[in-house]
């Protein structure tokens, strides 16, 4: 076992099948022992390989990810044996992000018990599997990259009986108590609607508590794995906001993806009922197609349509909405209660310098 800043480091074990971790929507066997899918989705015969609205638009391209600041981070990441959405979810910003020393940690490993139609991260059964020295691997590695700011997210583990909310917590008071001048944001799973695994997470310290919405109720299904649902995630961040009131009263976030056929109505009749569920920050960014297995996009949001929508969500009393083509729920949220779209350009498109 090797140290890395006298942190153990344990080398992953080589993969049984390593054409099969390479292959999108094929089954492989994890270092851990179980079996899981690249990407979430099962590859079939039926999956579309092109997009029915053609290619994107030039808003859409994002610049390859390198830099030295690139680099730097994910050296950190792999020291410390963890997982980002930023990776996982294939994120468009990762270069951006990552060049500025912030990163989206993802807790509980790499393989999610659910399989929702746009997401790319790996699904299976992790059996109860955690690591942990992951709440101080979390906290010595936000130390390491002197964050201010940073995300906590995770996969769902509906395999553990409290969906994996202590863990959870345990991540967030440990980088507190490490870093007692970071803010933590955690975007965690919905655990099932069970509210007391809501108030552990919320009782730990977090600046900001997010689930996201994802999308309109109508679209809920097929878009969102079976076992999550439009009420619930408006029952879990309702109860947040409610809990946390009580005592001190804490900053709820969600995020909706659009091109995935909604209507403008839907979208608003969305916000609308966010609002009334107390959320305070919303995110609004274009739906990704992460591989032909995944659900096509429907349409590609236009910048000004987004700029609509940010200024009506603002209308509506959201303290912010951070609304653009590559915006992702996580992109810039050290920035959200600057009130300045996260310093993004009108429409949403990032500033070229």
């Amino acid at each position: 076992m090797s140290e890395f800043k006298g942190i153990p480091v344990v080398s992953p074990a080589v993969p049984t099948d390593a054409d099969a971790m390479r292959r999108s929507g094929r089954k492989y066997v994890t270092p851990q022992g179980f079996t899981a899918i690249r990407d979430g989705i099962k590859a079939t015969a039926s999956s579309t390989p092109v997009t029915p609205v053609g290619r994107k638009p030039g808003w859409l391209r994002a610049p390859m990810p390198a830099g030295p600041g690139f680099e730097a981070v994910k050296h950190t990441v792999r020291e410390h044996r963890l997982a980002t959405v930023c990776e996982e979810a294939k994120c468009p910003n990762i270069g951006e992000c990552w060049n500025a020393g912030t990163a989206t940690i993802m807790l509980m490993g790499e393989v999610c018990t659910r399989a929702c139609r746009f997401c790319a991260v790996d699904t299976g059964n992790p059996r109860g599997w955690l690591d942990a020295e992951e709440p101080a691997n979390a906290a010595r590695t936000v130390q390491l990259m002197g964050l201010k700011y940073v995300v906590l997210t995770s996969v769902n583990r509906d395999d553990l009986p409290d969906g994996g909310a202590a863990h959870f917590a345990a991540c967030v008071r440990e980088i507190k108590r490490l870093n007692p001048g970071t803010a933590v944001e955690a975007l965690t799973p919905d655990f099932q609607g069970v509210m007391r695994d809501v108030e552990t997470v919320v009782d730990s310290g977090l600046d900001v508590f997010a689930q996201n919405v994802e999308t309109v109720r109508r679209l809920t299904h097929p878009v969102r794995d079976p076992r999550a649902s439009y009420e619930q995630t408006l029952a879990v961040l309702a109860h947040a906001k409610a809990h946390r009131r009580e005592q001190g009263d804490v900053l709820v976030k969600t995020s909706l993806m659009l091109g995935l056929g909604e209507t403008e109505d839907e979208i608003f009749e969305t916000m609308r009922d966010l609002r009334a569920a107390g959320v305070d920050l919303l995110t609004l960014g274009q739906y990704l197609r992460p591989t032909v297995n995944h659900l096509t996009v429907e349409r590609f949001v236009t910048p000004e349509e987004f700029e609509r929508y940010r200024t009506h969500a603002l209308e509506l009393g959201f303290v912010e909405c951070v609304s653009g083509p590559l915006v992702r729920s996580s992109y810039r949220a050290e920035q959200a209660l600057a009130r300045n779209n996260a310093g993004l350009a009108a429409g949403g498109l990032a500033q070229r310098g």
